[in-house]
């Protein structure tokens, strides 16, 4: 006997034909009874997303569909509008894992500023984690080549940073908070960090001091070799020799800059610095806490 249960397999549209045929004849009907009339002007919602997409209609088909819309509370869908665009309208910036010792003063408001900023461009962040082994620029492949991003953000730039070099490779958008390298051309933001030490070990020079220390950050450093530059610049400049025992390379920490302020003391008096720059305001609490327990 021929057993039709077993190799008939009915299609998605043989199922669902029926149901929206039922669907369609009860809209229709709505739309001709009195009393079921829809919100919104009777307009369809593919009626009300077309001003949004500046289609060529009349002012006052635009002026009611912009009426019925906000009737019926309607938002354009952005995934949808992502897909048609090719947009995701979606900024990517990777977060750093910070030790507890370590805190980042510039870290909160210059979030909010790239939000604020992202937001009233029409946009938002995405943030994703920075591993903290492995390459650094696999994150980075992953959300360009899905489709999640339009662009990076990237702060804590490095000297030959191989997250900006992959970008520039793969010739994807970006803009970095910092250099990397003055040979690549790429669009960055960044202070004058030898200016800023300058600027500071003048003022040092002005009150007096001759004898000028600095508690620097660690040799691979892009960042702190701006600013150590800046402290040479300054000493040469007022014709002041340096003792290499006054500058001391450490991690960015407080307890960092505790330890360099008690090496700094445990100086012979002749040749003891009487004033120390430091890199960062963190390491100049290690080093202010290290001279309050030294009772000066």
């Amino acid at each position: 006997m021929y057993n039709w249960a077993e190799t008939f397999k009915p299609s998605r549209s043989f199922l669902f034909t029926p149901l929206l045929k039922r669907f369609n004849y009860a809209q229709r009907a709505d739309r001709h009874h009195p009393g079921c009339r829809p919100k919104g002007g009777g307009l369809h919602r593919h009626r009300l997303l077309r001003p949004q997409r500046e289609c060529p209609i009349s002012e006052e088909t635009r002026a009611r569909v912009l009426a019925a819309a906000a009737e019926l509370g309607y938002r354009p869908s952005a995934i949808a509008r992502g897909l048609r665009a090719g947009q995701s309208h979606t900024l990517g910036y990777s977060w750093h894992h910070v030790p507890r010792d370590q805190w980042h003063p510039i870290l909160d408001p210059f979030l909010y500023s790239i939000a604020q900023a992202a937001e009233f461009q029409g946009y938002h962040i995405l943030t994703f984690t920075q591993a903290e082994h492995g390459d650094p620029w696999f994150p980075y492949r992953e959300l360009m080549l899905t489709g999640r991003v339009d662009g990076f953000i990237i702060s804590e730039t490095n000297r030959d940073d191989p997250r900006i070099r992959y970008l520039l490779e793969q010739d994807f958008p970006f803009v970095a908070f910092g250099r990397a390298n003055d040979q690549w051309d790429f669009p960055y933001v960044d202070v004058d960090n030898a200016a800023g030490t300058r600027m500071a070990v003048q003022h040092l020079i002005g009150l007096g001091h001759r004898r000028i220390a600095v508690i620097a950050w660690p040799e691979d450093s892009l960042t702190g070799s701006y600013r150590l530059q800046g402290y040479l610049e300054a000493m040469e400049e007022a014709h002041l020799e340096v003792d290499p025992a006054w500058i001391i390379r450490t991690e960015h920490a407080e307890a960092s800059g505790r330890q360099a302020m008690r090496m700094l003391l445990a100086l012979p008096p002749d040749c003891r610095p009487t004033a120390v720059v430091t890199m960062s305001d963190l390491m100049a609490i290690g080093a202010m806490n290290a001279l309050y327990e030294a009772g000066l």
